[in-house]
Order: C-alpha cells, then sequence, then structure tokens
C-alpha cells in the first residue's frame, strides 16, 4: 500500500535530481540569482522536513517505551543513533535535528490531548520556509535559556514573534545578534551572573615540550577574548604590515626590486601562515607587555553601551567581534583601565557629529563609525571595524564634509565595489542606506545597511514599555 508522504518525497526527489543534473552553468546571471533562491527556499522545506523526521524517531523511541521502541528495534540504543544511521549524518548533526525537531513539535498533554510546540511562532515560520534552520536553532537556544533563568511566558511569546518576524527579513547572523540581545532582556538577574560564570570558566595550559614543541590551549571569557580578536584583527587587516616579524620570516619574505629610476628597493612581504602570525603577535604583546611600565594597552578594544546603562550598571553591551553581549558592569571595568568617550546617538540610532573637518577621519570619528555600523555595512560582509575604510557618501571632492553623518565603514574589497559598480549610498536619519542598480532591485528601494548591534537589542525595550 502506498503512503502519500513517501510518494509525494519521491516525487520531489525525481525533480530534484533533474535540476542537480541540468546544472548551472548555462544559466544567465539573471536565471543563477533566481534558481539560487529558489534552491534555498527549497532547501528549507527539506530541512523542516529533517528535523520534524528526525523529532518524531527520538520521540517514537523514547526510554519508557523499552523493547517496542523504535530504535531498540533498529539495533539502537537511542534515537539519536537511528537518525545517524538512517541519514548517515554525524551524530552531531543528528543530534542537532532532534533537539531543534523536539522544540518545533506539537505535544502531547498529560491527558493525551495535543498541545502547540515550545516555540509556535518558530515552528510556523520554518514550516512555512521563512526560516532557515540555523536561525531557528539559535532563537530556540536563546529564548530556553532565557525560561531556564524565569522569564515570564509572556515576554518569551513577544520575543519569539519578534525574532520570527526578523528571521523573515535578516540574514542569520543578525538574527542571532537579536535573540542574544532577548535573552538577556529577558533574565530576571541580567548578564551579570552569566558574564561571571564564563569569566570563572577561563583559563590558560601550558602542556609539557615534545620533541621541540609545546602545545598549550585555553578558555576565554569575553573580555578576554575582546583583546585578543583586537590584537589579532589588527595585524591580519588588509594592508597591515608585518608585525613582530623575526629575522628568519623577514629574510624569507624580502624580496628587491628595481625601481624604473634603477634605485633597487627591498620590500618585506609576511611568509607567514595566519596562524603563525597570531602566535607571535601573542607572544610579542607579551613579551611587551612585561618590559613596559605600564602605560597602556597594546590593543585598541571598543565596546558600545548607552550612557544611561553605563552609569547605571544595568542592561549590556557590545564589544567589537564578539557576539555575545557583556553585562553594563563588564564595560565599567573595562573604562575604568582605558576611559572612554561619549558619542551621542540620535532617535533613529545615527550617531551625531563630532564636528571634524579633516579631510581623513580621526581615530576618535573611526571608533563612533565602528559603533554605529558595526563593521563594513555592505550587505552579507562581516569584516571587522578595524579592517575597513571610512568612507566619505558625499564624495569630499563634491563637498562631503569629513564627519560622521557623511562617513560609512566599507572593507577594502566593497569600497572599491561602490566606486566601480552602479550601486548608490546616501545618508538617511543618519544611517547609511545602499540603493542596488535597477536590474538588481526593481523596486528601487533604498535599503539600511550594517551591523548596529546596539541599535538591534532595543527591540526587547519596545516590548516592554509596550506591556507596561
Amino acid at each position: 500500500m502506498t503512503n502519500p508522504t513517501t510518494d509525494l518525497l519521491e516525487q520531489a526527489i525525481a525533480l530534484l535530481a533533474e535540476v542537480a543534473r541540468a546544472g548551472v552553468q548555462t544559466l544567465s546571471d539573471d536565471e543563477l540569482c533566481e534558481a539560487v533562491r529558489l534552491t534555498e527556499r527549497a532547501g528549507r522545506f527539506l530541512d523542516a522536513s529533517r528535523v520534524a523526521g528526525a523529532a518524531e524517531i527520538e520521540e517514537r523511541s523514547r526510554f519508557e517505551l523499552g523493547r517496542d521502541g523504535l530504535a531498540f528495534r533498529l539495533g539502537h540504543r537511542r534515537g539519536i543513533h537511528a537518525v545517524e544511521s538512517l541519514t548517515l549524518t554525524s551524530q552531531a548533526e543528528s543530534s542537532r535535528r532532534v533537539k531543534l525537531g523536539t522544540a518545533l513539535r506539537p505535544r502531547l498533554g498529560l491527558g493525551g490531548e495535543q498541545l502547540p510546540p515550545l516555540f509556535p511562532h518558530v515552528a510556523e515560520a520554518v514550516t512555512s520556509g521563512l526560516m532557515g534552520i540555523d536561525a531557528a536553532a539559535t532563537i530556540v537556544r536563546c529564548l530556553a535559556q532565557a525560561v531556564q533563568h524565569g522569564a515570564e511566558p509572556h515576554h518569551v511569546d513577544g520575543a519569539e514573534a519578534d525574532l520570527a518576524t526578523s528571521a523573515a527579513q535578516e540574514p542569520a547572523d543578525n538574527v542571532a545578534v537579536m535573540a542574544r540581545a532577548w535573552r538577556e532582556a529577558l533574565d530576571p538577574d541580567g548578564a551579570q551572573p552569566r558574564d561571571e560564570a564564563l569569566r570563572q570558566r577561563r583559563g590558560f595550559f601550558l602542556g609539557r615540550e615534545r620533541d621541540g614543541i609545546t602545545p598549550f590551549s585555553g578558555a576565554c571569557d569575553p573580555m578576554s577574548a575582546a583583546v585578543l580578536r583586537a590584537a589579532f584583527s589588527e595585524s591580519n587587516a588588509p594592508g597591515a604590515g608585518p608585525r613582530f616579524l623575526d629575522e628568519a620570516d623577514a629574510a624569507r619574505g624580502s624580496e628587491t626590486l628595481s625601481t624604473p629610476d634603477g634605485d633597487l628597493v627591498t620590500q618585506v612581504s609576511d611568509p607567514r601562515t595566519r596562524e603563525q602570525r597570531q602566535l607571535d603577535v601573542l607572544v610579542g604583546l607579551v613579551r611587551a607587555g612585561v618590559r613596559s611600565d605600564g602605560q597602556g594597552a597594546t590593543a585598541h578594544v571598543t565596546a558600545v553601551i548607552r550612557l544611561d546603562d553605563l552609569i547605571a550598571g544595568t542592561g549590556v553591551g557590545w564589544i567589537d567581534d564578539i557576539d555575545e553581549p557583556v553585562a553594563a558592569e563588564s564595560v565599567r571595568e573595562l573604562v575604568c583601565d582605558s576611559g572612554f568617550q561619549i558619542l551621542v546617538m540620535g532617535s533613529h540610532g545615527e550617531a551625531l557629529t563630532l564636528g571634524r573637518t579633516e579631510r581623513f577621519f580621526t581615530r576618535g570619528q573611526r571608533r563612533a563609525l565602528a559603533a554605529r555600523d558595526g563593521g563594513c555595512v555592505w550587505p552579507g560582509c562581516t569584516a571587522p571595524p578595524s579592517w575597513c575604510d571610512a568612507h566619505h557618501v558625499v564624495e569630499w571632492v563634491d563637498g562631503g564634509p569629513t564627519d560622521v553623518s557623511n562617513g560609512a565603514l566599507l572593507c577594502p574589497a566593497h569600497h572599491h565595489m561602490l566606486h566601480a559598480s552602479d550601486f548608490t549610498m546616501k545618508m538617511i536619519e543618519g544611517r547609511p542606506r545602499l540603493l542596488a542598480p535597477p536590474w538588481l532591485d526593481p523596486t528601487r528601494e533604498w535599503k539600511l545597511v550594517g551591523r548596529p548591534r546596539l541599535a538591534w537589542s532595543r527591540a526587547p525595550e519596545r516590548h516592554f514599555r509596550l506591556v507596561a
């Protein structure tokens, strides 16, 4: 006897096989982009079925069923192992599907009645193909953590609805920032206890030398990781000169060239791998710290927080290149060590002028742009602020001022693309917006760009004002 579900899946597999055999090499640019968009949409429906099927296998393999459980009858101890065997995926992937599917499947009450899923808004968005499972998994994880810490159910429901709406419009990385902001806002105790717990887990482990190599490992709390990432980011930025380069590596990377005038010029490139460069930077900074007289830090860390939160010691802030928000008290510790600069932001999240008129943006202005833009503002780009150029939206030669209200961060590649392509950028309400060429966006809509984590974290605040 045939089954409608398996029949439909067999038909879908046959159609998808035809798509895979047809390939994409012969498609025009427009056809290729549309094919990629449709493939992603189809994949979301397949992912929804995958996590639903994995959760159902787990449900039919629960411990109390004993020998009658599905996994046991298939020769496995747990449902996750059965999923792994059936799908030939890794155990980690099987576990991820089971956990997410369990959170999104309908539940059974004590009387056998069917109850809605734990996260109904996410379940509906995933089933409808509006949300990918990577964004769904992040939302579920963050909201589940908030529930464990005593968040009110109606606040969690409001957060879930807001995140589900955002996930249909924003990339998964942006949704992850919003989900973490909601988690901190929903936690009655705030972020401080979690920050302290993370700090207690920090550590550095130096092993025993073996064959001339000494291994080490460790775990960083967010503040420690921010210092390391800032140092590594500066050394790995495009166009940065070699730092802490020893004589052997300098000799290996040296090249003598002849100029058109006949002069000989020696150029030094960095022959080290990224990993080698980062270790040399770390060791170099340790040596510099040992030798220093305590007059200041060797790497700059930018933290963004609302002034009233900083003064009160409540709420959260965001640190460049660190995904997790940190408690205001942790930012206050950073301020105590490094000082702070006040950046006034308007009602639309725009960074207000610092009043400078130099041709090149000052370090203070670049910090203001980093706080507002979060890195390269080009859609989909994740380059951190230290890698970016400060772009004059209205060109300097056209009379554009060197001011925060006329600046935007762009990585070198996208800075060149903006100048060399038909994309257009302008400032609207103090924030950069991008206009794609008509063949990419027939609607000709100015799209708000940037990754302002502090602005994204305002959604919880608006929710609590509405329900108050």
